[in-house]
């Protein structure tokens, strides 16, 4: 059966007033030989490229629109991704301006300009030597967004100043706790692109129509998610009536807060361009279901969801208004990306136990692979568009040509076999983003042990290409060490049988893949200068890590900064802080007793009145390199404005 847009027979009245650029453009790779930009928008776009040296009015190159790929995923929604091919100049400033059948960008777009500037300026840096990076934006947590403080910063520094690059590691979007007035805006701006409707086998609702009418639409989806029976695994076989009593049903969407989870690829798609730009929020009435009474198709929300309805969406308005800026930001810094689990749901693949419930489950089984879809759509396909060849194009092509079921399933089916979401960005240092989700060390004893973030095979590979690099920066979802109380708390709620509850995953909870990433750092032939960047946690901090036991030790630091826009429960982080600081000094035996023994942590302090070394602020990380690769200023900027650094332990 072919799936047809969600409203094809009556027009949105404001459809008509849709301007052509819905989403971006943002800056994606960019290399001496490449120039990579992202856009949606409502019609096909015709037009020109052409780049220039700082202001002058010759151009040095252009390009064609027409030259690059393009996918419709609507009546009025295209997705492009143009790819330039070339000779650029490193290291000098740049402008561009595009020419479409609409006029000029910055006529377009005036907003898109800082100050001084005629056209969008960027510099195609050689050297990682200044990298701005963060996770975890959750647009309704009540903080200011770090990316707007990021724009603020940039606004006010000269363009050789600027980043290198903005490395965003992670839950870019929260597909599995949506505010309920954003989910109200993905569903009017479905049918005002006309993003394209899905049906659904073996699930409580029939197509996507069904979901939006149905009385769980808003806050009772978990209600409709599915469930799996849990527990038990280790001794059915010897104790099949035993096992009985020890399984329990589970969700196969562990959020807690998975009432509003996206589950159609037309909600994941309109999330994207609504948490990107502020174009189609112009034609959300987000007053509208308020106004009637909290009302649709026969349905009224219950009270209290209507007060969480009301105070979710005063931080809903707050984060519209600084989009103009998170676009400007990133159509003006080279801007790379990678995914996390609240890009698709909380505890993806967190155990080989979670992985066959969902996998095996066909709702499910659609719901994540929707996710992966538009994670492709929308992050995945401008960090490394090499990776991406004509097969994997021609499934691409084979759904949203002709989308249908099967060829939903069967796009989903291949996706889950891909393995090349890990790149490499070829600065000095290089800087190889990690695939923390989809190639998992899955554990052989239990079926609720947490997996390993890698497996021996994706390990061995990432080793080969750290061979003989004299520094490199290593880009992971989750800290590679982190906070040992917090990973202790983690292993005791595995033991107890609950891993879900605390997302109890970090890169020491699998044996194999924690003794293999120590194994790595412990090779003679492995960089001098390892500098890692994670986040994940919602909470910020540096570690300097030195081996034990060797004259000569690589120099490691993990730097983490998290979230974007969200923070951690405040009194348990400091109760946590403390137990960490008392228990695991460089010193203590108690880490003769961890996996990690063989190295020494070092806990940076910031510069901040206090004994904190975890710093619970929503901010965007930044790190400055020496020549070396080495980090010669770590710091944070906070949503707020406010830089708090983290200096070398012996100059505080």
């Amino acid at each position: 059966m072919t799936v047809k847009s969600a409203l094809t027979t009556e027009l949105p009245r404001s459809a008509t007033a849709l301007p052509l650029i819905l989403a971006g453009p943002i800056l994606r790779k960019v290399s001496s030989q490449e120039l990579t930009l992202w856009f949606a928008v409502s019609q096909p776009l015709t037009g020109t490229f052409t780049l220039y040296h700082q202001a002058e009015q010759s151009p040095l190159f252009d390009g064609e629109f027409s030259q690059g790929k393009h996918i419709r995923i609507g009546e009025r929604a295209w997705v492009y991704q143009v790819t330039f091919f070339g000779e650029f100049p490193v290291n000098t400033p740049l402008e561009y301006q595009i020419e479409t059948q609409d006029g000029l960008l910055t006529d377009l777009m005036p907003d898109l300009l800082y100050s001084g500037e005629s056209r969008p300026m960027f510099i195609i840096k050689t050297q990682a030597d200044y990298v701005m990076h963060g996770s975890c934006r959750n647009p309704h947590y009540p903080s200011k967004d770090s990316l707007v403080a990021a724009d603020t910063k940039v606004a006010g520094q000269r363009i050789e100043e600027r980043p290198s690059l903005l490395m965003m590691s992670g839950d870019q979007i929260y597909a599995d706790h949506v505010a309920g007035s954003t989910l109200d805006a993905i569903q009017q701006v479905i049918p005002l692109l006309g993003l394209y409707d899905e049906s659904f086998d073996k699930a409580p609702v029939a197509n996507t129509q069904a979901l939006f009418e149905h009385a769980d639409n808003f806050y009772g989806r978990d209600k409709l998610l599915p469930d799996y029976l849990e527990g038990g695994h280790e001794i059915i076989e010897r104790v099949p009536r035993l096992a009985n009593w020890l399984r329990r049903k589970s969700p196969v969407f562990s959020s807690r807060e998975s009432g509003n989870h996206l589950i159609t690829l037309s909600e994941f798609n309109a999330m994207y361009l609504l948490v990107w730009s502020p174009v189609l929020w112009q034609f959300v009435d987000n007053a509208k279901l308020e106004q009637n009474h909290f009302q649709w198709q026969g349905n009224t929300l219950d009270a209290k969801w209507q007060k969480l309805w009301i105070d979710e969406k005063v931080q809903i308005d707050h984060f519209v208004e600084g989009l103009p800026q998170v676009r400007r930001l990133m159509a003006h810094v080279p801007t790379y990306m990678i995914f996390d689990d609240h890009d698709i749901t909380d505890d993806w693949n967190l155990t080989v136990g979670w992985e066959q419930a969902a996998y095996h489950n066909h709702f499910s089984r659609r719901i994540i692979g929707n996710g992966l879809i538009s994670y492709w759509l929308c992050q995945g396909w401008g960090n490394a568009p090499e990776n991406f060849d004509e097969t994997f194009f021609s499934h691409i092509e084979a759904y949203f040509d002709h989308p249908s079921s099967d060829s939903q399933d069967s796009l989903i089916d291949f996706l889950y076999r891909f393995e090349q979401w890990h790149y490499t960005i070829s600065t000095s240092p290089k800087m190889l983003v990690l695939d923390t989700r989809t190639r998992r060390w899955r554990s052989e004893s239990k079926m609720n042990k947490p997996s390993g973030l890698m497996d021996w095979e994706a390990l061995s590979e990432l080793q080969m290409s750290l061979i003989n690099e004299p520094a490199v920066i290593l880009v992971s979802a989750a800290p590679m060490f982190g906070v040992k109380f917090i990973e202790s708390l983690q292993r005791g709620m595995t033991w107890l049988g609950q891993p879900l509850l605390i997302d109890a995953e970090n890169w020491m909870a699998h044996p194999g893949s924690a003794n293999t990433l120590i194994s790595i750092f412990t090779h003679t032939k492995t960089p001098t200068n390892f500098v890692i960047l994670s986040g994940d946690v919602h909470y910020s901090f540096v570690y300097d890590v030195k081996l034990r036991f060797r004259n000569s030790s690589p120099n490691i630091y993990q730097i983490t900064s998290s979230g974007i826009k969200n923070e951690f429960p405040n009194a348990l982080l400091r109760v946590c802080d403390f137990m960490d600081r008392m228990l695991y000094s460089p010193r203590s035996p108690l880490n003769l007793l961890t996996k990690r023994k063989r190295l020494k942590i070092f806990k940076r302090d910031p510069d901040l009145p206090g004994n904190h070394r975890l710093i619970n602020r929503s901010a965007i990380g930044e790190v400055r390199l020496d020549a070396d690769g080495k980090p010669v200023d770590i710091a944070i900027l906070t949503a707020e404005g406010q830089r708090v650094s983290f200096p070398p332990i012996n100059a505080k």
